[in-house]
């Protein structure tokens, strides 16, 4: 059954998904991410006190899953 996910994403990563250049996360798999899974992109800033999120969010499709030369734990996901 797919999951939903709610994850952070910095403004410069948030921008270019939005727009549709980007088409992938690279993320920790400490999720254990699945295809058919929903991402919801939350757009926020890192501060000193924690993120403030800026209320602009996207919501994305799992449709693929690769770990190849990536760091330990660490997948690439192809979103749509």
């Amino acid at each position: 059954m797919a999951k939903t996910h709610k994850l952070k994403i910095l403004p410069k990563y948030f921008e270019p998904v939005a727009k549709g250049i980007k088409n992938f996360e690279i993320r920790k798999n400490d999720r254990e991410f699945e295809i058919g899974d929903n991402l919801l992109l939350q757009e926020c800033w890192n501060d000193p006190e924690g993120p403030t999120y800026t209320g602009r969010v996207l919501e994305r499709k799992v449709i693929y899953i690769s770990d190849y030369e990536q760091k330990e734990n660490y997948v690439v996901l192809g979103i749509r």
